[in-house]
């Protein structure tokens, strides 16, 4: 009999009527001969209720009292919702996390699954009953109540239909479906038919808050296919798989406001300063993004992140003490800045995407100060005042409100095919949430050039990049650092083979801005790690810089996302580069 797990989310079941409409719901797919488990969120604002009553006793409760506080708000669903079942006269039966038999580590606020015992629910649906699960929650070795983070009931949904493998999984809320972005922002927003695992993935990271970027891993190591669909009506919803539904070079845009910029300035420019960094930054559970390191300059260089702006107070705590232990001369941070994200699997086939980008948002008069890119996502920070105006640019200049006009398009990597795991790989795991690198990749045909000093004001990206794409120059890899005392540096990568052309425009424009002659190194080496929520867990970045420093290799320059971490080397340490990562990384390939 086939299995399906849907999710209510809790404005799904903010009060009794809708509680009776998931209930309905339910029913309906088991009268269409499926077995069914339902996992629910807490009712309505019923988390905010629950947090905000700690706060008015205590300025910092423990973490541990925290899971348990918040816990309780899914307990009320499941009872509600398996009491609404039973009174339409079907069978039903409401399981805390504990007693579905998630278990966890012991991250309190932020814990991770490891394993999933499924015969309980099991028995319960060969007895013809529906299974009420409560998100969000799971339960540690020591019998502790433990929570996965805000927006975790995805991640019980997802992480329940793979262990139980669920022919599909029906993600409800009260949108129906994933849209191009965020239809409350911008009103010409278009609902998706389809998208990759890793598109949304990157949308999920990047402030798309329909999914939960850890349900997407999920669903991506696994192969589960989620339908995002409406609450409050039959219409057809969204599908998550492994494809995408053009090949547009950008499928969507995200905006996330609740961000952070933190800048160590003067870092000495040696092996090993980054990994001390992020060790510290890693063991404080904080996850960062939009990690930039640029060319120093006199042997120091900057290093910059965005982290949520709830982790910032955390975070620089963690890099007050790292200032004298890597001799980096101060911390800089600013809080009102935004993200925005174009993101699209289209992007591995189609260049000038950035540049495009770049001139939409020049054209408003609004200023960008850094950028990152990989694969399949550009990333830029505005500052808040500017996100909304400039998700419209992005999302207006790729024309998203408009239907695809052409099919699906495959995930470029593997033929087609997403890697999933398989039960050789899955034992592995020492829980279902470890990492899994996809591939470790290593380009030795690029050169890198920098341009120091270079006004940081609206417009100058739009204008480099534009006027390096009509010299019919491809660039790969762009990475901007947030500017200081009105300059800005950017560093991008082109083909060996047309380096001295790239330079030769570079510095047409060097000249006209007055910022110096651009430096350059003609043969860099990308190193590149390729896997599944490589931002979720923190301390990735860690063991790929520890790895290299104690090789001895220094990393010139740093772009992050969703599913890669980038950096160059020089050239003669690219291959000795690249076996050290695969021997670190060997226990986490797929």
């Amino acid at each position: 009999m086939p299995l399906i797990v849907q999710k209510f989310g809790g404005t799904s079941v903010a009060d009794p009527e809708k509680i009776k409409n998931a209930a309905r719901k339910a029913i309906r797919a088991v009268q269409a001969g499926n077995q069914v488990v339902v996992v629910v969120s807490a009712m309505g604002k019923t988390t905010d209720h629950l947090i905000s009553l700690a706060k008015q006793i205590s300025d910092r409760p423990s973490n541990r009292e925290m899971d348990m506080l918040m816990s309780s708000g899914e307990q009320v669903t499941i009872a509600l919702l398996a009491i609404a079942i039973e009174a339409f006269g079907h069978k039903a039966v409401s399981m805390t996390g504990a007693q579905i038999g998630i278990h966890t580590d012991n991250s309190f606020m932020k814990a991770r699954i490891k394993s999933i015992s499924t015969d309980r629910m099991k028995a319960a649906l060969n007895d013809g009953k529906i299974v009420i699960a409560a998100g969000f929650q799971g339960i540690d070795d020591d019998g502790n109540i433990t929570t996965l983070g805000r927006g975790g009931s995805d991640t019980s949904a997802v992480a329940l239909a793979a262990a139980l493998r669920a022919d599909e999984c029906e993600i409800y809320t009260d949108v129906d479906g994933v849209y191009t972005t965020d239809p409350r922002l911008i009103a010409e927003a278009r609902k998706v038919n389809r998208i990759s695992y890793d598109e949304m993935l990157e949308l999920a990271s990047l402030g798309a808050g329909v999914m939960h970027s850890r349900s997407i891993e999920f669903a991506k190591k696994f192969g589960v296919n989620v339908q995002v669909r409406s609450s409050f009506s039959d219409v057809p919803g969204s599908l998550i798989s492994g494809n995408s539904e053009s090949s547009a070079p950008v499928t969507g845009c995200a905006l996330a406001k609740n961000e952070a910029r933190l800048t160590l300035i003067a870092v000495p420019d040696k092996p090993g300063n980054a990994m001390k960094i992020f060790a510290k930054i890693a063991a404080a559970k904080v996850a960062t993004d939009m990690i930039v390191q640029n060319i120093g300059t006199d042997g120091k260089t900057d290093l910059s992140f965005t982290v949520p702006a709830a982790d910032l107070a955390a975070t620089l705590e963690v890099l007050e003490t790292s200032l004298a232990e890597v001799g980096a001369e101060r911390v800089d941070y600013e809080e009102n800045v935004a993200k925005v994200s174009a993101v699209g699997l289209g992007m591995e086939q189609q260049g000038g995407v950035a540049q495009k980008m770049f001139q939409a948002i020049s054209e408003k008069g609004i200023n960008i100060s850094m950028i990152t890119t990989s694969e399949i996502k550009i990333s830029t920070l505005v500052s808040l005042p500017d996100a909304t105006e400039t998700l419209r640019a992005v999302h207006s200049t790729f024309e998203l409100q408009k239907e695809p006009a052409d099919g699906v398009l495959s995930h470029p990597a593997n033929g087609g095919q997403v890697p999933t795991l398989t039960g050789q790989a899955l034992s592995r795991l020492s829980g279902m949430e470890e990492i899994l690198i996809e591939g470790i990749h290593l380009d030795r045909q690029q050169s890198r050039i920098t341009l120091s000093s270079i006004p940081d004001q609206p417009g100058i990206a739009s204008v480099l990049f534009k006027t390096i794409a009509d010299a019919g120059v491809v660039v790969d890899m762009i990475v901007q650092s947030c500017g200081k005392a009105g300059k800005a540096v950017i560093s991008f990568t082109v083909p060996r083979n047309v380096l001295d052309k790239a330079l030769a425009v570079s510095k047409t424009l060097t000249v006209q801005w007055k910022s110096g002659d651009p430096k350059y190194n003609p043969a860099v080496a990308i190193l590149s790690v390729r896997g599944t929520g490589l931002r979720s867990h923190t301390g990735l970045a860690y063991r790929m810089f520890k790895t290299l420093a104690d090789g001895g290799i220094n990393v010139n320059v740093i772009s992050t996302s969703e599913r890669s971490i980038a950096i160059t080397v020089d050239d003669a340490n690219g291959s000795r580069g690249l076996e050290l990562l695969k021997t670190e990384f060997a226990k986490d390939m797929i």
